[in-house]
């Protein structure tokens, strides 16, 4: 699986791979960006808490960051190394001691080695005190056609096998590319719910569109949809930009950025003169084009004593996303952890945004 995911990014997954230009567009002067701020008064901390609504009042509280388990048994992508294990380890234990306790992974990572390790991570404390989340493999399969409305519960139960779990916190549909309609799929996501496999559902790579489709296809289940998750960051504000973000907020509906830190590219580790493996093709943009943002961020940085992979993070986080980062090692853990206990100030968020990239849709992956 690991594999069909990282053909489809060569294919055009990427915002801007594939057919689309290497050359970023920037965000247009004219869009006021402070529009999608948070309450002034409102602090990401190691205690806030974001809930996503489930059934029957099972609502889900999970901290304001949450852990990308991609990176995790992933060797097409991530080039994982079963040496970098007990790193990992201590990476948790430091995230899940500085209030971190949302960890999202997929049954496309790894081959499901990234949920085998999500579950042992999540069996070193309470279940009560950790919110796990996965996603259904969508990409058209026999399952998948032969049973359209079971697959999604049936991939589901093979998750919690290898999780060791007994429930999922949060289950998404992994893309929009499924062949099923969405009204099945939301037939399939209820029966999850209803079998007690997870407490809440939601989407990923979801178009406004689609999300509120399949918003109403749930409603008549009496299941609200939790959460939308797409890539969003300072390389791509699209789904700001194209209303999605708005729609979101307007409906109750958490919206997570996945490369938040554009697989590397705003932590300060890469270069014009070092850059990114080619297997990580989120906001592919030549380093070049991404120094400018890396300053911006990197003067907020030094003037607050903090990391840039902070600032970048606290950024989302002041727009009202919840931002997925990788984490694989200790200081990737401390340097993340860092971006709670503050909150930029419009005139650094605005200094951002002067410098951002809009990013856009594709046809295969990039919908929100």
């Amino acid at each position: 699986m690991q594999h069909v995911l990282q053909a489809g990014l060569s294919s055009g997954m990427s915002a801007t791979e594939g057919i689309h230009s290497s050359k970023p567009k920037r965000v247009s002067p004219e869009f006021n960006g402070l529009q999608s701020l948070m309450p002034r008064d409102w602090t990401p901390t190691s205690k806030t808490r974001i809930t996503h609504k489930g059934a029957k009042g099972q609502n889900v509280h999970a901290s304001v960051i949450s852990i990308g388990a991609w990176p995790w048994g992933d060797t097409a992508t991530w080039q994982w190394d079963d040496k970098d294990r007990p790193g990992l380890d201590v990476a948790w234990d430091h995230l899940f001691k500085a209030g971190i306790n949302f960890i999202d992974t997929a049954q496309a990572y790894g081959n499901g080695k990234s949920e085998v390790i999500t579950g042992e991570l999540a069996r070193r404390y309470p279940r009560d005190q950790v919110v796990v989340q996965t996603k259904y493999f969508v990409v058209p399969s026999a399952e998948n056609i032969l049973h359209p409305v079971d697959a999604p519960a049936r991939k589901l139960k093979e998750s919690l096998e290898r999780m060791k779990l007994d429930f999922v916190d949060i289950y998404l549909v992994h893309g929009h590319i499924h062949l099923s309609s969405i009204a099945q799929v939301a037939k399939g996501l209820a029966a999850c719910v209803d079998q007690g496999l997870t407490k809440c559902v939601g989407v990923a790579n979801y178009s406004e569109k689609d999300m509120l489709q399949m918003a109403e296809e749930l409603a008549k289940f009496d299941i609200p949809l939790a959460t939308n998750q797409v890539e969003y960051s300072p390389l791509r504000r699209y789904p700001e930009t194209s209303g999605l973000l708005q729609a979101c907020k307007n409906h109750n509906i958490v919206l997570q950025s996945y490369s938040s830190l554009a697989q590397g590219r705003l932590t300060g580790k890469y270069t014009k003169d070092n850059e990114p493996p080619k297997t990580h093709r989120f906001s592919s943009y030549a380093m070049s084009e991404v120094e400018p943002v890396l300053d911006v961020l990197r003067s907020i940085a030094e003037k607050r004593g903090t990391t840039i992979p902070a600032v970048s993070l606290n950024y989302n986080m002041c727009k009202g996303l919840v931002p997925v980062v990788g984490v694989r090692n200790p200081q990737q853990a401390e340097e993340n952890a860092k971006a709670l206990g503050f909150r930029l100030t419009d005139e650094e968020v605005k200094a951002i945004d002067e410098v951002s990239f809009e990013g856009q849709a594709t046809i295969l992956w990039q919908q929100g």
